[in-house]
């Protein structure tokens, strides 16, 4: 049976044509990092001032409770078998000292990172006001401040020399940085690299929730506080919590835990992949802003600002990060 004549609308028509079709929207869930932004927002939060008075009252009445629990537990043991009485006096004396030489510990790491951040301070009135004086200053202090390392050890014969052939704050202080500070820069951005990879690789292959937030969080921690202690601020548990949150708390302020100019590379290569795997995408981008973070931790903890060497670069981090990982070498 033969068809009749079909007629077709001329608008119809038009709109099925695949080259006038609309565009399809990009839906908004291409990788953002979401990981990090959850651990930046976690670190900075700040409490509250009532929360604070909670916490601390609570802290204050606890420790009180025990307290005087301890010493009646004690002195009724004491009246009861006054060996026994004794062992535990003993015990809890060595818990007193654990805990006072923990709290020194604690002061001491506060107060090698207090150091670290007055010699940058002086480093960068000495190339403001070009002060050779206030150079080599700094130059004596850098000297003290890693004069028991043996990594510094061809650093500071250097440094010795230039001392008095220099004659400029310029110069004296680029050859400190490049002396002194160039082994630790490498051995830093190996740190943040190796972060950056292992953020990456739970983002991507993990699909647990909250998982890419804990290992994050935790290999951003143990990032900051090796970054410390390659500069000569080792810093303790509460120490390392504390630059966390300087260092985390100065990139929300700028915004810089967020897509940046030095993140296009690595956000470009993140969207591409979230195309294929969200997962792999965000694990880019997670693992690229692991790194932003790296590289504001070696600003915060050098002793010196980047003058004559370079700032390491986010992109160039990433790609040695995860080459390999996502793509063949």
């Amino acid at each position: 049976m033969s068809r009749g004549p079909v007629l077709i609308d001329l608008e119809d028509a038009e709109a099925a044509q695949p080259a006038l079709a609309p565009a399809v929207p990009e839906e908004d869930e291409l990788a953002q990092g979401e990981a990090m932004q959850k651990v930046a927002a976690l670190a900075t939060r700040r409490a509250s001032p009532l929360a604070r008075w909670f916490w601390s009252l609570a802290l204050a009445l606890t420790g009180f409770v025990v307290s005087l629990a301890a010493w009646d537990y004690v002195t009724g043991l004491l009246a009861r078998s006054p060996l026994l009485g004794g062992i535990a006096t003993v015990l809890i004396g060595l818990i007193l000292v654990i805990l006072i030489i923990a709290a020194i510990r604690e002061l001491a790491a506060f107060g090698r990172l207090r150091k670290l951040d007055a010699v940058q301070r002086q480093a960068n009135a000495a190339l403001e006001t070009q002060d050779l004086k206030a150079a080599r200053a700094v130059v004596t202090a850098l000297e003290q401040l890693y004069k028991d390392r043996a990594d510094a050890s061809w650093g500071r014969a250097e440094l010795k020399q230039a001392r008095e052939e220099v004659l400029d704050a310029d110069g004296l202080i680029g050859r400190a940085e490049t002396a002194l500070l160039a082994p630790l820069d490498a051995r830093a951005a190996r740190e943040i690299e190796a972060a950056a990879r292992q953020v990456a690789t739970v983002t991507a292959i993990v699909p647990l929730a909250l998982a890419d937030v804990f290992a994050a969080l935790t290999a951003n921690l143990r990032m900051i506080r090796r970054v410390a202690e390659i500069y000569g601020g080792r810093s303790g548990t509460l120490g390392s919590w504390r630059l966390t949150r300087t260092v985390l708390t100065h990139l929300v302020a700028t915004g810089a835990v967020a897509v940046g100019d030095d993140l296009i590379g690595s956000v470009a290569g993140g969207g591409m992949l979230s195309k294929v795997s969200r997962r792999f995408g965000e694990g880019v981008i997670n693992g690229a802003l692991t790194a932003r973070v790296g590289v504001a931790a070696i600003e915060v903890c050098r002793p010196l600002p980047f003058h004559a060497t370079q700032r390491p670069s986010v992109t160039t981090l990433v790609r040695h990060a995860l080459t390999g990982l996502f793509s063949p070498r």
